[in-house]
C-alpha cells in the first residue's frame, strides 16, 4: 500500500473528484473551457496529495500539498462562475462548497505539519 492511500484527505479528495466528474457528466451545457478547468483542478487535488506524500523532504511535501490547496480554491471559484451562469443550483453549490472548505482545512493542517 502507498502512504497516500492511508491519508483521510486523499480519500476525501478522491470521493469529491468522483462527485465533480459525475456533475460534469450530467451538466454538459456548461462552457467547455470551464468544464475542462474544473475537471483538471479537481484531479490536480488528488494527484498532488499523492505525489506530495511520496516526497522525502518536508519542503517538497509542503509544496505539493500547497498546490493541492490552490487547486481546491480554483474549484470553488469555477463553481461560483457556474452558479452565476445558473448552471448549478444554490443547494448543489453549497454542498460542494462545504466539502471543498473541509478539504482546504485538512490540507492546511497537512501543510502546517510539514514545517
Amino acid at each position: 500500500m502507498f502512504d497516500f492511500e492511508n491519508l483521510e484527505v486523499y480519500k476525501k479528495a478522491k470521493e469529491l473528484n468522483k462527485e465533480v466528474l459525475s456533475f460534469l457528466q450530467v451538466n454538459k451545457q456548461i462552457n467547455s473551457y470551464i468544464r475542462d478547468q474544473l475537471r483538471r483542478a479537481s484531479i490536480s487535488i488528488v494527484i498532488n496529495i499523492a505525489e506530495g506524500s511520496g516526497k522525502f523532504s518536508k519542503a517538497d511535501k509542503r509544496s505539493f500539498y500547497t498546490t493541492a490547496r490552490g487547486s481546491t480554491y480554483e474549484c470553488v471559484s469555477l463553481l461560483e462562475l457556474i452558479l452565476e451562469e445558473k448552471q448549478i443550483t444554490q443547494t448543489q453549490f453549497n454542498e460542494f462548497y462545504k466539502k471543498y472548505e473541509t478539504l482546504s482545512k485538512m490540507l492546511l493542517g497537512l501543510i502546517n505539519s510539514q514545517k
